[in-house]
């Protein structure tokens, strides 16, 4: 059986990391994800590739091979791919662009329309997820374009700063204005999205305020935790720009710690040959400086 391009993606960063937890937090999974993934290559080769240690992993002489070919095949593959998606010099055919539903919210509606009005043979399709599998889908070559916060670095990766952005804790506009040490004692409830890693390290650095939230609103919906926010249901841990967009007037907590973002622009580095391409991230960019 042939492995997939996936597997081959994720044995290619184990072999340059050379240790499976920092390639697994390049790629944006689990550690058990990228192992079962060496496992499937592992069983489809029918030989070890690598050497587990303490230290980390090496490569074995077949892995050493595998390495160099897997190089070559995904340079090929990626070349065939762009050709198959157009010439250098046409602006055509389907692409697919991929941010978090609440980027999406406040980020498509300055560029898309546009983009696409201009260009009747492009075909834009959207993908949401969190940013971190954003960015794992485009170094796969899953997704063409990402739009995302706070991007790892990856050799096979351009990433373009698009804006500035903050995650802080919000509560409804009163006349009352309270500060984070009003707010930390019990009897609060707090509003958070706990798959986002900006929630987790603030919650971490308001303990050190002494904050201690009775009660606990998962959700995993940015645009809920305004809303409940904007209701006077509690504390939400928010982005600013999800904040602002809330139907009812929201504000930030005075004294309360924050967490700064970058949102991004990323796609692969062979992409940028390809006029479509270009002209998709030339847009964002520019919807961006609106």
């Amino acid at each position: 059986m042939f492995p997939s391009p996936t597997d081959l993606h994720y044995f290619l960063e184990a072999a340059n990391t050379q240790n499976f937890s920092r390639a697994a937090e390049r790629l944006g999974i689990t550690q058990p994800s990228l192992s079962l993934a060496i496992q499937r290559l592992e069983a489809d080769l029918g030989e070890k590739v690598f050497l587990r240690s303490k230290r980390g992993v090496t490569l074995t002489q077949g892995g050493k091979l595998l390495l160099v070919q897997t190089r070559n095949l995904l340079e090929v593959w990626n070349g065939v791919r762009a050709d198959a998606r157009g010439s250098m010099q046409t602006i055509k055919g389907n692409y697919i662009l991929g941010c978090h539903p609440s980027v999406a919210l406040y980020s498509l509606s300055l560029f898309l329309p546009k983009v696409l009005l201009a260009h009747p043979d492009l075909q834009v399709d959207l993908v949401h997820d969190l940013s971190r599998k954003i960015t794992e889908g485009v170094v796969t070559s899953k997704i063409d374009l990402g739009i995302v916060v706070n991007p790892h670095r990856h050799p096979d990766l351009l990433i373009k700063k698009l804006a500035d952005d903050d995650v802080g804790f919000w509560v409804r506009d009163s006349k009352k204005q309270e500060s984070f040490s009003d707010r930390g004692g019990k009897g609060h409830i707090l509003i958070y999205d706990p798959e986002l890693i900006q929630s987790q390290v603030l919650l971490k650095k308001a303990v050190k305020f002494g904050f201690n939230p009775t009660r606990i609103i998962e959700s995993g919906s940015l645009e809920v935790v305004a809303e409940l926010t904007a209701s006077g249901c509690g504390i939400g841990v928010l982005p600013s720009r999800v904040a602002e967009r809330s139907s009812k007037k929201i504000i930030r907590l005075a004294g309360a710690p924050f967490y700064r973002d970058e949102i991004c622009l990323v796609m692969r580095v062979e992409n940028k040959s390809v006029a479509a391409m270009r002209c998709l991230a030339e847009a964002v960019a520019e919807g961006f400086l609106r």
